[in-house]
């Protein structure tokens, strides 16, 4: 059946697919509850909650056995002008989070058909699940320096989509070893020094947080290094060497919204909110608002 499962993921464009057995993730416990503790989570309090159920897929969904990690893959060569701001390449087009769990849920009907009775729940960054380390778990890659999932195939632009059923599949093998061996590229082109040694990131300074989550003024010394970036940051993954082998995304979906590609930044400071909304109304960069938007356009 995990065979037949793989090959659904790819008729529904995933790149890459995975299977885990349900376990929990006790060797993750006291880096979660260090990262924490030490406020690396900066203003997102939802962290701290819910600190076991993201150790344990058991408490999201009674009797689980199986943990299915899919990889979307939405990388696009994005080099705008001097003239116009920068987006993070997952907010060029769509909202991931939806073009992710449309698929997921298709995938959760098919394996209904074949197998009657399952029960099953979708989670795509928008539970306490430690997606990249079921990733590990599944296969799919391990976990760099940058905190990020990486592939050797296809390197990390991708997404990672969970689906935890409660039947037994047949499985994968983990991703034990360390492919980043003594690069650091990642670590040294950060530029607010945002990874921290363990392979997490201090929120606090990660200018993905601040442009994004973040709903206070960004401190000055960290928006002078933000160059003209209003959402997001990719820097530790542009000069990650497996990222070499990223090809085109083919979905559809993720094509750039045509005013992104447009827009100057002069375009961009005389928008409403109204017109914020309407361009972005299906788009992560919804997330961070219209007086965020224009207080990280202020920095360009």
């Amino acid at each position: 059946m995990s065979l037949d499962i793989k090959e659904k993921t790819s008729e529904l464009g995933f790149n890459l697919c995975g299977i885990a057995p349900v376990r929990t993730l006790d060797e993750h416990r006291h880096t979660l509850i260090a990262w924490l503790d030490n406020g690396f989570n900066a203003g997102m309090s939802y962290m701290k909650r819910n600190r076991e159920i993201r150790l344990n897929p058991q408490l999201l969904l009674k009797d689980a056995r199986s943990v299915i990690v899919t990889g979307l893959n939405y990388y696009r060569s994005y080099t705008p002008a001097e003239d116009k701001p920068v987006f993070s390449i997952y907010a060029l087009g769509k909202d991931y989070h939806k073009v992710v769990k449309d698929r997921l849920y298709k995938l959760l009907d098919y394996i209904r058909n074949e197998i009657p009775g399952t029960n099953g729940r979708v989670f795509v960054d928008s539970a306490p699940v430690l997606e990249r380390a079921w990733g590990a778990e599944a296969g799919l890659g391990w976990t760099g320096k940058n905190s990020l999932l990486i592939n050797s195939k296809t390197g990390s632009f991708f997404f990672i989509g969970i689906l935890i059923i409660d039947k037994v599949l047949e499985y994968d093998k983990p991703i034990v070893n360390d492919y980043c061996g003594t690069c650091r590229k990642c670590i040294d082109a950060c530029p607010t020094g945002a990874i921290l040694a363990n392979r997490t990131i201090d929120a606090n300074k990660c200018l993905s947080y601040l442009t994004i989550e973040n709903e206070k003024d960004i401190p000055v010394e960290f928006a002078e290094k933000a160059g003209r970036r209003v959402f997001g940051c990719d820097k530790c993954q542009e000069v990650c060497p497996w990222n070499n082998k990223a090809k085109e995304t083919n979905i559809k979906e993720f094509e750039p919204l045509p005013e992104i590609l447009e827009y100057t930044t002069e375009t961009w400071g005389n928008i409403t909110e109204e017109e914020f909304s309407r361009i972005f109304k299906t788009s992560a960069v919804m997330r961070t608002g219209y007086e965020g938007f224009m207080r990280n356009l202020k920095s360009c």
